[in-house]
């Protein structure tokens, strides 16, 4: 039994090794290269970005005239239906250029002019006169277009393009750029919305590289203008400030009617030195992305986040992907040496619960510093690699008591066997215990052997050890062992008992009956066929005892002697015959005959011994 369970651990440990190998490499495989649970982490930092930024308020200098609904509603009669003639724009961009602002920053396109009014495309150029802090959107067309597109090295000076050491002199880029504006007014920069994977927009763009020639998006030029530092990267990772709406909003039907009054109600200093952006968030006219904030979120507020990140020099920063994958090699490390060492898995799974809330807050708290920790996906790793390695320690728990109660079985009653499995089975070590032994030896077994054949003799055994056995389990009690034709059974072990002397003359008792039904089943030709049981309460080791090879579950010790001399007395004076320390520990719950004192081999002292009766029996 040893020997097979130092195989059984070995045999563990190399599967606990393999799913610890196994994990590791999952996960260089997802961090490195498959990043599937990439989505859950992004959701994750948007979760914690979006309730960081509950509390924060964007830069009160950047302000917002929102074509709104209600503007839409306010100004079809002065400029029709949408899209507005350019000189309502016109009207607009003068009155707002007298508050001296920083920057007007349209978030519309201007790409077609008005072929049916270019009187008022003209009148709008004419408002953009002497105005050098205008700026407009383009828009960078699909690649693929490129062959069709302006050479760069033309429309460059135009359009604000960077040349780069690498730059192609020969590219052609198409770019779709405000061609309603007259040249001499481009101040222009992209607006090309960038999404990941999922649809949501975490990003804006600063500069596209497109054959070595860097296009500046809108954001990046007017910060560029204004004398903001521009980070000389592809794009930043947005640090939102307040929920969408928190920038200020001015209705532009407000805005527009106030400027045409000869007295106007509202400051005329509100705009001075304000970064104002003319966008639209009205429903109908589809200038609604998906951000961390909100599912429906105007562009403009998009683009002016993106500014206040550019003045304010806030953005996002994600730590790499060797962040994610040192702290899931860690973690599955710690996970595999603690399985290794066989520390339960309920107190692993707690710690590995600790972990988890700590990092889960330290990522929080981190996004409060502009990081973005990828904590999640390291951590389902870890947890991914606790269940297996859990449902392999299960597993093997399982064998392993499956294994108690294949062995056990042999010994005691099947719910003996659930209490052992229960309390987690056996202390391979032995241990001395309160026993009371049996001993039941058959008499007049060589009588009856001669009248039968072998097979029936063994038929016969089979049958009376059966039903002898059943007694001693019905009564509590564990089946040592059979020697001969004789049984040897105790009580008080492996399951505690302080009742066992009593429940091990309740059993002798019933043995008695069901020898005497067991008679009756052979006839009179078999009439000497009888029993001898002794019975001896004391200190006993029990425990598995034998070779490396095969081990059995015994009792061995003085008492299991005494208990075996005491059957051996048996014959010619009782059935059952039971010591001193056994009648003194039943207590009261028997009669008993004495025989007297008996001189036992081996013990200088005599030993008196008692027959049990039942209450009320009569003493013969």
């Amino acid at each position: 039994m040893c020997g097979m369970t130092g195989k059984l651990e070995l045999s563990s440990r190399k599967s606990l090794s393999r799913i610890g190998i196994a994990f590791l490499l999952l996960a260089a495989v997802e961090l490195s290269w498959l990043h599937a649970l990439t989505p859950l982490e992004n959701r994750l930092s948007d979760l914690f970005v979006q309730q960081q930024a509950q509390v924060l308020q964007p830069d009160a200098d950047i302000v917002i005239v929102d074509i709104d609904d209600a503007s839409l509603a306010q100004m079809q009669e002065t400029a029709g239906s949408w899209p507005w003639p350019r000189a309502v724009h016109g009207d607009l961009v003068r009155g707002i250029a007298r508050q001296k602002p920083k920057a007007i920053v349209f978030d519309i396109l201007f790409s077609e002019r008005d072929e049916y009014r270019p009187d008022s495309d003209d009148a709008f150029n004419n408002a953009l006169r002497g105005l050098d802090n205008v700026y407009f959107p383009m828009v960078r067309r699909d690649a693929a277009q490129d062959a069709q597109g302006a050479p760069a090295k033309q429309i460059a000076p135009m359009l604000g393009l960077q040349r780069s050491d690498h730059a192609d002199e020969a590219a052609r880029l198409a770019i779709l750029p405000p061609l309603a504006i007259d040249p001499a007014h481009w101040r222009v920069g992209s607006i090309n919305y960038l999404e990941d994977s999922d649809g949501i927009g975490r990003r804006y763009q600063l500069y596209d590289d497109v054959h070595g020639w860097l296009i500046p998006s809108l954001p990046a030029r007017v910060a560029q203008e204004l004398g903001y530092s521009v980070p000389q990267q592809p794009d930043m990772i947005l640090a939102w400030r307040g929920a969408p709406g928190s920038f200020r909003h001015i209705a532009y039907a407000d805005l527009y009617a106030d400027l045409e009054r000869q007295h106007p109600q509202r400051p005329a200093d509100e705009l001075k030195d304000k970064i104002v952006i003319i966008g639209t968030a009205a429903t109908g006219l589809h200038d609604l992305r998906a951000t961390p904030m909100a599912s429906l979120h105007p562009g403009m507020e998009i683009l002016a986040t993106a500014i206040d990140g550019l003045k304010n020099g806030r953005a996002m920063r994600k730590i790499g992907d060797d962040f994610a994958l040192g702290s899931a090699v860690l973690l599955l490390a710690l996970l595999s040496l603690a399985f290794l060492r066989g520390i339960n898995a309920l107190k692993v799974g707690l710690a590995l619960a600790a972990i988890t809330v700590a990092a889960l807050l330290g990522s929080y708290l981190a996004v409060a510093q502009l990081y973005l920790l990828p904590v999640l996906s390291p951590l389902l790793l870890a947890w991914a690699g606790y269940f297996a390695f859990a449902l392999h320690e299960y597993l093997r728990e399982r064998r392993s008591r499956e294994q108690a109660v294949q062995m056990f079985s042999r010994f005691v009653n099947p719910h003996v066997v659930k209490e052992l499995v229960a309390h987690g089975g056996l202390s391979r070590a032995g241990e001395s215990r309160q026993i009371t032994i049996l001993f039941s030896d058959i008499r007049g077994f060589t009588t009856l052997s001669e009248k039968r054949t072998p097979q029936q003799v063994v038929e016969l055994l089979n049958r009376y050890f059966t039903l002898q056995v059943e007694v001693v389990f019905r009564h509590g009690g564990s089946l040592d062992k059979f020697i001969g034709d004789c049984i040897m059974a105790f009580w008080g072990a492996p399951l505690d008992d302080p009742e066992h002397a009593r429940h091990a003359v309740e059993a002798a008792l019933e043995m008695g009956e069901v020898l005497q039904r067991f008679k009756h089943e052979l006839g009179e030709a078999d009439a000497d066929f009888d029993v001898g049981i002794g019975i001896h309460s004391g200190p006993a080791v029990v425990g598995l005892i034998g070779s490396e090879q095969r081990r059995e579950y015994t009792a061995i010790g003085d008492t299991v002697n005494l208990g075996s001399r005491i059957e051996g007395l048996t014959k010619g004076v009782s059935r059952i015959l039971v010591s001193r320390e056994t009648r003194e520990a039943c207590g009261d719950a028997f009669e008993f005959k004495s025989y007297g004192s008996f001189k036992v081999k081996g013990r200088e002292q005599e030993v008196e011994l008692f027959a049990p009766l039942e209450k009320g029996e009569k003493q013969e």
